[in-house]
């Protein structure tokens, strides 16, 4: 929401009635059964936060979790108090136009509110470091730690963070997209070794290219093994037939464009990234380890399969 804007409360978000701007928030499938994306999901847990604790957001969130890591120069004021507003970044669209206002209000607080900058998000990374091996309980014991770095249905995904192994080593991470910003952070748990990167912009294809060279220059073993791809030519006539939205699961859909003779793709409320031909129907991503590959039912694109971390999604087309 813009500035000027009337914002909603979190209760109009979720039942998605005016002046909210999004649909509303209702459950899908029964609990415990699948993993899926849901910043409307993380939303409710704001609610949750204050029903129990009968403070404001922000003020649980400063007082039980941001003040004991030391991220004091972070908050989830929404809108943001006009005595923080000069330290804040201004965000930018991926074409370089600034965003209307320098930056939008989230009243969903829980999932996209939080003000931070990479010297604070890097003491929570220590903090969950340290407190995973018995050193710290700041905010969380080990025993609540170990659980929430656990894969539970997904062997990708615990407690809101993504898990994966390289090099014999378990990271923890997560990335950010409201609109005019984007980030990236990882930490693995045995050897105290993380990454935060953030930036101003929508154009966020910078962050993986800084994260695999501070592995490279720290030597973070296999955790970024380059691979040499030979590009073929597709006409843009075929390129054409694949622009479109394809649905991955209920309201998380991944968009292909095309701008010039450059395909491009982008997940809900994440960077679009491009994606570049090894054969006329399959495509890889130069960003990170993941290919698309086009179906055709006929003489119709009717659904693509995301190659990604050894497993297949099949998408359908949507629009």
């Amino acid at each position: 929401y813009e500035m000027s804007d009337t914002i909603p409360t979190v209760y109009q978000v979720l039942d998605g009635k005016a002046p909210a701007n999004t649909r509303a928030v209702r459950s899908q499938f029964a609990p415990a059964t699948r993993v899926q994306y849901s910043g409307g999901g993380t939303t409710i847990t704001q609610v949750l936060i204050t029903d129990v604790s009968r403070k404001p957001y922000q003020q649980y969130m400063y007082e039980e979790v941001l003040a004991p890591m030391g991220m004091t120069s972070s908050f989830y004021d929404q809108p943001v108090p006009a005595g923080k507003r000069a330290i804040l970044a201004t965000g930018y669209k991926e074409n370089g136009t600034e965003i209307k206002g320098k930056y939008h209000v989230y009243p969903e607080q829980a999932a996209a509110g939080l003000w931070t900058n990479p010297t604070d998000l890097a003491k929570y990374i220590i903090e969950t470091q340290l407190s995973y091996q018995g050193k710290s309980s700041k905010v969380l014991s080990k025993e609540t730690t170990i659980i929430r770095l656990k894969p539970l249905i997904d062997k990708e995904a615990g407690l809101g963070v993504f898990i994966m192994n390289k090099g014999g080593a378990t990271w923890f991470s997560h990335g950010g997209a409201n609109e005019g910003f984007r980030c990236q952070y990882f930490g693995d748990l045995e050897n105290g070794n993380g990454v935060v990167v953030m930036v101003n912009s929508d154009n966020g294809a910078i962050l993986n290219e800084i994260v695999n060279s501070v592995a490279t220059v720290y030597g973070w073993r296999d955790f970024y093994n380059p691979v040499l791809k030979k590009l073929v030519t597709v006409d843009n006539a075929v390129l054409k037939t694949y622009t479109g939205k394809y649905e991955i699961n209920p309201g998380f859909n991944l968009t292909v464009t095309l701008e010039g003779n450059q395909l491009k793709a982008g997940a809900t409320n994440q960077p679009t990234f491009d994606v570049y031909a090894e054969a006329e129907n399959m495509f890889f991503v130069k960003l990170f380890d993941a290919k698309i590959e086009f179906i055709k039912t006929g003489d119709k694109v009717d659904k693509l399969v995301l190659h990604q971390n050894g497993r297949q999604t099949t998408a359908k087309r949507t629009e």
